[in-house]
């Protein structure tokens, strides 16, 4: 059963960066789509950045265009996120989630259904 475990997450000053790592474990991961999500306080799951399993299609939310970077790394079994220019808003638990490569729409949360433990991000002002 393939398990997925976060990493990088950590206290930043605002405009500083961070990458967030994703390793699978129990199984390849090269063909399926993957994301981060985040969760603020009091806030409901955002989907912040999707990568497709088919043709390495990216998308980002609005609010985290230009600044984030979704890659994956297929021999490693491994998806990042980099985070530049980080805000205070930025803070959250972040989460990666593997989808199954069939579903059409690698941009649709509900597709995901695969999860990890989470990440803390925490932007300082």
């Amino acid at each position: 059963q393939v398990q997925l475990v976060e990493s990088g997450g950590g206290l930043v000053q605002a405009g500083g960066s961070l990458r967030l790592s994703c390793l699978a474990s129990g199984g390849p991961v090269s063909n399926s789509h993957m994301a981060w999500f985040r969760r603020a306080p009091g806030k409901e799951r955002e989907l912040v950045a999707a990568i497709s399993g088919t043709d390495d299609n990216t998308y980002y939310a609005d609010s985290v265009k230009v600044r984030f970077t979704i890659s994956r790394d297929n021999p490693k079994n491994t998806v990042y996120l980099q985070m530049n220019s980080l805000k205070p808003e930025d803070t959250a638990v972040y989460y990666c989630a593997a989808g199954p490569p069939y579903r059409a729409y690698y941009y649709w949360a509900q597709i995901y259904d695969l999860w990890g433990q989470g990440t803390q991000v925490t932007v300082s002002s």
